[in-house]
């Protein structure tokens, strides 16, 4: 055996291989194929170098071989030893492809999200992160720009580099609240894999969602409080009521439930401790409609606007009492509210009521405000839109909620004038908000009748000629709203509406879209703090006039310079710009800065 290692290496392989084929390109010393090969073989020394050379070869073999790899450890020690032979006895047209080796491994640290060495491995300077054009900047820097990103952003930074990859597997991992808008199921379940903390989630989904998206969060997120689905481009609600009856009652940490277009529900049976916000919108024709949650606070329920829509709101209304007593918030929106149903809440002794929404109830009259007025004694807020109340509803409220009610939306109600918002206005000093859009509205002039001369026999029937009526003129209507606390006044499409005098020291926000016949001449704003004005629809000469009032307004409340004498006592002169500071000026006067009031055309 001494013999055979005291052999030269060159000399064994300067003899050329059996059967070489013309056109291969393969190594003159050891036989295999020359592309991306490193040979083993030293080139041709004296005879202690080539022994110096035969000591380093094994060496050279725990590097990975880019040109053939073999899985057996017997043949590569064979290869070291006997290279020639080796390259023989596989023909070149069978060799095996080279195998990736680091490749692998890197796809396995970028991937893999387990294991804490993968991540250090990841990271060659521990805190520091690579950010291009040799720069580094702090890991912690990194994860906190991209906590600011959206989903998509943070999962093509973590393809960047391992460290990148790294920042963004901490902020998945950190993650308590994530906005995503998906196309389907398979991105949101891919996501939350990766979100091990993630407690509210914001969806808007672009495709259809089943009882598999339940199934998918509730397997994924087990602490999961907020959830949030919305449908977007025309997608469609497939949830059914026991499919989603059966995902509250499971998750037991859910607080805050918020799904759009309930249209496939059928019914509605909820039963959760933990349950304290619910909002449900585009319901249609529930059959049953229990909600057992003692703690819930808050409650809506959106129905579209269809005739053939048969829910029993009665018997939805007299159940609240009994199994959701702790209820503030509640928002109802359907075309069959009436009296009976607002009776019914009466009777459900929901006494800690604080914003009470019915909406588009035009059955809903002076009677069911009394009603309210009986049964709640700190309203906050009070939505009657779309009902049939009088001025003599809107005294009602004024008289029983003088001390809490800040909010007071009264939109599309054709029944009410400008006198009974201007009482409301007077008699209600906490208000803040007040919408009255589309209420004090120009009569339309009615349809004439027809005379009928003919029957269905064919015969000539005459007929008494009908008293021509004339045609009515719309009746227009002054309003005059002088309130200390108001900062949003809402009057859109107030048609009636000829004269508008306002002087509201907080107002901020006034709407008078299509306030089509309010003449110029008749209009006096008088609200320092005023930032927008709609106009949208109103004729030109309007807009010039709340143009020029505003600005003249603002032009007007310039601070003034003060005067100082001249050293020997002559005159008086104005001190100049660059010598006085803005902030000193506003103190010394007490008139404080006034931002530039924006007039919206759209």
């Amino acid at each position: 055996m001494a013999s055979d290692a005291s052999v030269p290496a060159p000399a064994a392989a300067q003899q050329p291989g059996p059967n070489k084929r013309r056109g291969s390109y393969n190594c003159g010393r050891c036989g295999l194929p020359k592309k991306g090969h490193v040979c083993p073989v030293p080139g041709p020394a004296s005879g202690n170098g080539a022994k110096a050379a035969g000591e380093q070869e094994p060496q050279q073999q725990n590097k990975p071989r880019r040109a053939l790899q073999f899985d057996d450890p017997a043949a590569a020690e064979a290869e070291a030893e006997e290279a020639v032979v080796v390259v023989d006895a596989v023909p070149l047209a069978l060799a095996a492809p080279p195998l990736p080796a680091r490749k692998k491994a890197r796809v396995e640290v970028v991937d893999v999200d387990e294991g804490e060495g993968e991540e250090a491995a990841g990271d060659s300077d521990s805190g520091w992160v690579e950010v291009g054009a040799g720069r580094r900047a702090p890991e912690e820097v990194v994860v906190e720009v991209l906590r600011r990103m959206p989903p998509r952003a943070v999962a093509a930074a973590a393809g960047v580099s391992r460290g990148w990859s790294g920042c963004a597997r901490r902020v998945w991992r950190g993650a308590e609240e994530v906005r995503l808008r998906a196309a389907s199921l398979r991105p949101v379940g891919a996501l939350m894999a990766r979100c091990p903390a993630l407690a509210r989630l914001v969806l808007r989904m672009d495709s259809d969602v089943d009882a598999t998206m339940l199934a998918c969060i509730a397997f994924s997120c087990p602490n999961l409080q907020t959830l949030d689905i919305s449908m977007v481009n025309s997608a469609v609600n497939r949830i059914t009521g026991d499919e989603l009856s059966r995902f509250v009652s499971e998750k037991r940490s859910l607080s805050v439930l918020k799904l759009d277009g309930c249209s496939s529900l059928g019914f509605l049976n909820i039963s959760s401790s933990s349950l304290s916000t619910l909002w449900l919108s585009g319901l249609c024709s529930l059959t049953k409609a229990v909600m057992n949650c003692p703690n819930l606070n808050e409650l809506s329920l959106d129905f579209p606007k269809q005739n053939n829509d048969s829910t029993d709101l009665v018997a939805l209304m007299d159940s609240l009492g009994r199994t959701c007593p702790n209820l503030r918030n509640m928002h109802i929106s359907s075309i069959r509210l009436c009296n009976e149903a607002v009776f019914a809440l009466e009777s459900a002794n929901l006494r800690g009521l604080c914003m009470l929404s019915l909406v588009l109830g035009s059955k809903i009259t002076d009677a069911a405000v009394a009603s309210i007025v009986r049964s709640y004694a700190s309203l906050e807020l009070l939505d009657l839109s779309g009902s049939g109340i009088t001025d003599n509803g809107l005294g009602m409220i004024s008289n029983a909620f003088p001390n809490t009610l800040s909010r007071l939306l009264v939109a599309l109600c054709p029944n009410i004038s400008s006198s009974g918002i201007q009482v409301a206005a007077a008699q209600l000093p906490l208000l803040r908000l007040m919408d009255c859009g589309k209420s004090v509205c120009a009569n339309p002039p009615p349809e004439t009748g027809r005379s009928y001369f003919g029957d269905l026999n064919g015969g000539i029937k005459f007929c008494s000629k009908l008293p021509t009526q004339k045609k009515q003129q719309p009746t227009y209507q002054k309003l005059i709203i002088k309130h200390s606390n108001l900062k949003k006044l809402s009057l859109w499409g107030c048609s009636a509406i000829d004269a508008l005098y306002v002087n509201c020291p907080e107002l901020v926000d006034l709407n008078l879209n299509s306030c089509m016949n309010l003449h110029p001449e008749r209009l006096l704003i008088q609200c320092p703090k005023l930032k927008d004005v709609h106009v949208n629809g109103c004729r030109d000469m309007l807009i010039g006039a709340i143009r020029n009032q505003v600005l003249n307004e603002f032009a007007a409340a310039e601070p003034r310079l003060p005067c100082k004498r001249l050293a020997d006592g002559s005159k008086r002169v104005h001190v100049p710009h660059f010598m006085i500071e803005q902030l000193e000026e506003q103190e010394k006067w007490g008139r404080p800065r006034k931002s530039q009031c924006t007039v919206h055309l759209t």
